[in-house]
């Protein structure tokens, strides 16, 4: 008998979860699912979808201490996107048991009809679509060059110590069906282009805020964007979906122009962002499975990170570096269930260009099950012809940790590590003798530089705090003269010898010596009732969370975001949402702004500011642009795009 087998597309799989009528009936469900959903002919398909949720659903998100997002924070998002995330995304492994139906009635359920959400783009098209008439390049990727040292020149940014009290808000937009805000723009003339994860992106002029273009991407935009000019003058905005899709798309049309998938397994993603140099691309991946391996049926762990080479042109892949081996059984857990490894030690670093060794930089993270390996909590340098290893420098040795560890689950390791990530881009600096230095933070709380002549062979490390598994270094530090910026993320946890040190701090990057230090502190009276909940008690009490008090005032206030450094200032965002400008040679702040508010924005939707994390400002000119809002881990969910300008 000959078997038929029917594919569908992911457009098709966007239709379904846009249609407002959907054939639902008893016989098309799976029977335990049929057994939550009695009387269904009878019941509207909201009702039928929140009966399946509550089944399968509400343990993980009714309950804060699995940090997945409530029913509110769900609400926002797209139906496409909640469809996407559980036909090939994060929650592909907790919807395996549900039928295609019940997906479907779910994402009905959460999302809703979203025919109005886009309406307002209409009332905002530009008039006048002519905004890249000048050709100049303000902001082209993630570290603001190849060297990652995210640097913004006098050429690029006229905002100085003298004028920035003079800086203040000119527009902002709010982005619908989004509660986090983690993509980089790039800027060319007077056009910005940002994605969100929602599933756009958007062509802005970026001194009105008015829609130029816009298109939709399959998944949402996780990456920031990078801009490609390749040798026949050619450009490319290249971006990164959840799923692990690469999109080139033309500037001028936003048209795509290729797209290449670069997941190595089922839970393959891409948390960094991709780096451009001579017609080649290397993209960063990383893997969700550390966050689902928490869920006591997941069998753990089979993935593990990696990095890619594409060509920029055409998208094929020229080769993949993988972090460690394919995983094999090795033991069995505390419930008895086999567990795979070795696994883990994604790549979330943006890569780093080092055209004069014709090598490429990155850090890796922790592993997530046993055995640990020598590439965890690792700076790999790989050979950028061939992708194979050249050296690599371990920070940390067997740390190994995985979400189960939060609450003592069956797939913790018996002794786990700490979870000390690099998280941040290398960044390429020079001495004053001008040899180079390469310069690496760490969630441990800890800096390192090391010698790039020598196979990375260390020249200093600095602790500048204990880290923790959200503590620590996190996103991107800053380079100006011979002075590197680190902010650090600690929140406040009570653990024995353990004293968060959230602030940020100028390192002479001679000697690794503290010029200064700068720490932060909540500024308000915070109810401990509203503690986000971890732990195995505090998981069985389902406690929730007032969002409302969370606004008023936020428990995460550490420097998670990338830092932003220019000749005098240095800017870094905290998960309270305040953005600090400080002086670079005393540490002295000299400008700050709340955006953890509400916003009647310019582009007529009602929005909230959250959390600044992932992405420091951009700047171009006068010219300065901000994201607010990050939804994740307890922190403050926001959807603001907000600039700034010197008056």
């Amino acid at each position: 008998m000959k078997k038929t087998v029917f594919f569908l597309s992911l457009a098709a799989i966007a239709w379904i979860a846009s249609t407002d009528t959907l054939p639902v009936k008893p016989w098309l469900l799976k029977k335990s699912e049929a057994l939550a959903v009695e009387y269904i002919d009878y019941l509207p398909l909201e009702m039928v979808g929140k009966r399946i949720f509550d089944k399968n659903c509400a343990s993980c998100h009714d309950n804060p201490v699995m940090e997945a997002p409530d029913r509110t924070t769900l609400s926002h998002y797209s139906r496409e996107g909640i469809i996407i995330a559980m036909e090939f995304g994060k929650m592909q492994p907790m919807a395996a048991h549900l039928s295609k139906q019940s997906r479907n009635l779910i994402a009905h359920y959460l999302a809703g009809s979203d025919t109005t959400s886009y309406q307002w783009l209409e009332s905002s098209a530009c008039t006048d679509k002519n905004h890249k008439t000048d050709n100049t390049q303000w902001l082209s990727n993630w570290g603001l060059g190849l060297k990652n040292r995210r640097f913004v020149s006098h050429y690029q940014t006229q905002i100085t110590p003298d004028n920035i009290g003079s800086l203040k808000l000119q527009w902002s937009m709010a982005f619908p069906k989004v509660t986090g805000m983690r993509s980089q723009p790039v800027i060319i003339g007077d056009s910005l282009y940002i994605g969100d994860k929602a599933g756009k992106l958007y062509q802005l002029d970026r001194k009105t805020g008015c829609v130029i273009n816009h298109i939709d991407i399959v998944g949402g935009v996780r990456s920031s964007i990078t801009l490609a000019t390749l040798s026949n003058d050619q450009q490319l905005l290249l971006l990164a979906s959840p799923i692990g899709i690469i999109y080139a798309i033309d500037p001028d049309t936003l048209e795509k122009v290729w797209q290449q998938s670069i997941a190595i397994s089922k839970y393959s993603t891409v948390t960094g962002s991709i780096a451009y140099h001579d017609e080649t691309l290397f993209v960063p991946i990383s893997s969700y499975e550390v966050a689902v391996s928490g869920s006591p049926s997941h069998v753990c762990c089979t993935s593990h990170g990696g990095l890619a080479s594409l060509d920029a042109r055409t998208g094929d892949i020229n080769w993949t570096w993988h972090s460690t081996e394919d995983a094999t059984e090795q033991a069995k857990n505390s419930a008895g269930v086999a567990m795979f490894g070795p696994a883990g030690a994604p790549v979330w670093t943006t890569p780093t260009v080092d055209t004069k060794r014709n090598l490429i930089y990155f850090g890796t993270g922790e592993n997530i099950s046993l055995p640990a390996t020598d590439t965890s909590d690792t700076i790999i340098a790989l050979d950028i012809d061939s992708g194979e290893v050249v050296w690599k420098f371990q920070a940390t040795e067997n740390d190994v940790w995985n979400a189960a560890c939060l609450n003592g689950g069956a797939n913790c390791p018996d002794e786990p590590g700490g979870d000390f990530d690099f998280g941040a881009s290398v960044i390429i600096a020079s001495n004053k003798t001008g040899q180079d230095i390469l310069l690496a933070g760490q969630k441990s709380g800890e800096v390192f530089a090391l010698n790039p002549d020598q196979n990375g062979a260390l020249i200093w490390r600095k602790r500048i705090s204990q880290g923790t598994t959200n503590g620590g270094v996190h996103w991107g530090m800053a380079l100006s003269k011979n002075m590197l910026f680190v902010p650090i993320a600690d929140p406040e946890r009570d653990r024995q010898g353990y004293t968060a040190k959230p602030g940020l701090s100028a390192l002479d990057i001679e000697t690794g010596d503290i010029l200064w230090n700068q720490s932060v502190s909540r500024e308000c009276e915070f109810n401990e009732a509203n503690t986000p909940l971890v732990g195995l008690e505090n998981m069985r009490s389902a406690k929730s969370q007032d969002s409302a008090k969370q606004y008023e005032c936020s428990y995460y206030y550490g420097l998670s975001s990338a830092a932003t450094a220019t000749a005098r200032l240095v800017f870094a965002g905290g998960l309270d949402g305040k953005l600090r400008a400080y002086d670079t040679n005393t540490g002295e702040i000299l400008w700050k702004t709340k955006t953890a508010i509400p916003f009647n924005a310019s582009n007529g939707v009602d929005g909230h500011g959250g959390a600044l994390d992932v992405v420091g400002p951009a700047f171009a000119g006068k010219w300065m642009y901000l994201q607010s809002g990050y939804g994740m881990f307890g922190q403050l969910p926001g959807n603001m795009l907000l600039a700034y300008k010197i008056e």
